[in-house]
């Protein structure tokens, strides 16, 4: 970061990143989360209504700042992250913003959550009965949980967390990097099968430039990327996670929907979702690359 010398504001944050996707595609998104009543807060919560997201449980608090991520690229495209987070905002999120958006939650087609706002025993505590409601209620619950291990100060928490959320999870996306952590595996094809042994209807793997691999039904399949010119890897998964949950969500609404689904369904979803992350890594930040329904359709 020391020989970096200039930087672009972008709006970021993984779940933000998706409900950006979502409603570029001509989805309906929303978002509970909290920032900071700081210039980066507000700047999050504008952009964010600007892209048409439902920001209506998008609370600011005074009780910290705004959490910053930088993002130092590569040549190829290749990014490291440097995260300022002291105090930061969105560890504040608790049952307050989940019960106010409870009505909400229980409407919504899909539940879709991440994990690195999640440090506190209050998060934690609300986002967790949140999607035990939901689970309970037979609805679809996702989650990316977007590994920053560096940000826990003891990974056995979220370990534990993450044991915890599984069983409860229909759709879960990790990258090949994280399936060691949260499977005990780094073969792609054994940690899809540890992960439907968990409970998740739809296990899927992004292995970037090689495409993606999913589990649904007992049955393993791949899917490949599309040979794009990279520019920038920042939000590429979450591309791929918007385009998968809006084609889902067209189609099913509860886990005995999905269930039900032909497995051609879920590979066209998971193309659909390669074809859109593609999108991303073509330009700079996490949410300019996201393409627009009719961009998508123009392919």
């Amino acid at each position: 970061m020391r020989d970096v010398t200039r930087w672009t504001p972008c709006l970021g944050g993984a779940p933000a990143n998706v409900t950006v996707g979502v409603a570029r595609l001509g989805g309906s998104s929303g978002i509970v989360g909290v920032v900071g009543d700081d210039e980066f807060g507000h700047f999050l919560h504008q952009r964010l209504d600007d892209e048409g997201v439902d920001t209506t449980f998008f609370r600011h608090t005074d009780e910290g700042k705004t959490g910053l991520g930088f993002v130092s690229l590569t040549k190829s495209g290749e990014r490291s992250f440097t995260f300022y987070r002291a105090q930061a905002a969105e560890q504040f999120l608790d049952e307050r913003d989940t019960k106010r958006a409870a009505a909400t939650i229980a409407k919504a087609r899909i539940l879709h959550i991440g994990t690195n706002s999640l440090l506190q025993p209050k998060a934690r505590k609300a986002v967790t009965a949140t999607v035990r409601r939901s689970f309970k209620a037979g609805r679809l619950t996702s989650s990316d949980p977007n590994l920053r291990l560096h940000l826990w100060p003891d990974a056995s928490e979220l370990r534990g967390l993450l044991n915890e959320l599984l069983p409860m999870l229909a759709i879960v996306k990790l990258s090949d990097e994280e399936i060691g952590f949260v499977t005990g595996t780094t073969d792609v094809d054994e940690a899809l099968e540890r992960l439907e042994a968990h409970g998740v209807l739809l296990s899927v793997v992004t292995c970037g430039a090689k495409g993606a691999a999913f589990r649904f039904n007992g049955e393993t399949r791949r899917v490949p990327a599309p040979r794009v010119k990279v520019v920038d890897t920042t939000g590429a998964g979450d591309g791929f996670t918007s385009g998968l949950l809006t084609t889902l969500a067209a189609l099913v609404g509860t886990r005995q929907e999905l269930a039900a689904l032909p497995i051609e369904d879920l590979e066209d979803a998971a193309h659909f979702g390669c074809a859109v992350g593609s999108r991303v890594v073509t330009k700079l930040g996490a949410v300019a690359g996201l393409p627009t329904l009719q961009e998508m359709e123009g392919t």
